[in-house]
């Protein structure tokens, strides 16, 4: 397979600095110049292969044959050149053998170099094979943590606007509660104001009351005392009394009606005073309730 020229240099470039690198000790190994040169496995040994041979000096072809002109100058002669020649062979061939053997002892090296190569970049690829694998598990968990996520957010979302729907409709209750309290209290005043128009009858007739009974002791004692004298005044006086009589009844009748309007009075106070206490303990759970939830 013909290597790109480009390649081809680029890995001769580099075997060529790893060599001068290493002080010229040693060849550099073909997984070292692949590394260096970034290309393939294959293409990285094809190109050592060939920059190798370029390293090892080639032996010297000799010629095994006598020459023409040489055979006629004199045998004597002949037998020294051709000698020297078999001499000049056999050193060649034992030059091109230690070549060969060293090429053999090279390309051991470099099938070596590609074996140890090839085993390191199969370990390198099952190590990125994994480390792809743990990546792509990472992703997964990634995605399935964002679609979680997103769950989340919606419910969290969805949670915030019922809390913001359930917060105005509190505080429209709690605007109407504060209304209906403004309501009972108007009532709770004009209910003590009631009682005490109420107390304030009571008291005033109670008062006279006083006056009608100790106008009555007056009466009955004057009644009493003109009894003897004269019958008519003590007729009329009798009739007083029972007039006066009739009034203080009248007027402990009203005093019993003002009594019983003045607790009436006061039970409706109460009334509204609990249900006063009642609508500002709902108004402050719900201003509690929008407070814990902001």
């Amino acid at each position: 397979m013909d290597l790109n020229p480009d390649i081809r240099d680029r890995i001769f470039a580099a075997a060529d600095r790893l060599y001068e690198e290493g002080g010229r000790d040693g060849f550099p190994t073909v997984d070292a110049v692949r590394k260096a040169a970034r290309v393939s496995m294959n293409d990285a040994s094809s190109a050592m292969r060939e920059w190798r041979r370029a390293q090892t000096k080639q032996a010297t072809p000799v010629a095994v044959q006598v020459p023409e002109a040489v055979a006629q100058a004199n045998s004597q002669a002949l037998a020294s050149l051709w000698s020297q020649a078999q001499e000049l062979a056999n050193e060649s061939l034992r030059a091109a053998q230690a070549g060969w053997e060293t090429e053999r002892a090279e390309l051991e090296v470099l099938r070596k170099e590609l074996a140890d190569a090839y085993e390191t970049q199969a370990e390198e690829l099952q190590q990125a094979q994994a480390r792809i694998a743990e990546l792509e598990q990472g992703q997964a968990a990634s995605e399935k943590r964002a679609e979680d996520l997103a769950g989340r957010l919606d419910q969290a979302q969805h949670a915030l606007a019922e809390a913001q729907a359930a917060a105005e409709r509190a505080e429209a209750r709690a605007v109407e509660i504060e209304r209906r309290a403004d309501e009972q209290r108007a009532e709770l005043d004009r209910a003590h104001e009631a009682s005490r128009t109420a107390r304030q009858a009571r008291d005033e007739s109670a008062t006279t009351v006083e006056a009608l009974q100790s106008e009555l002791a007056t009466l009955r004692a004057k009644a009493e005392a003109s009894e003897a004298s004269h019958e008519e005044q003590r007729k009329r006086a009798a009739q007083e009394a029972h007039r006066a009589a009739e009034r203080l009844t009248a007027l402990q009748s009203e005093r019993d009606q003002a009594q019983k309007d003045a607790a009436r009075a006061r039970e409706e106070a109460a009334s509204l005073r609990g249900q006063v206490e009642t609508l500002k303990e709902q108004q402050q759970s719900l201003l509690a309730t929008l407070k814990g939830r902001g």
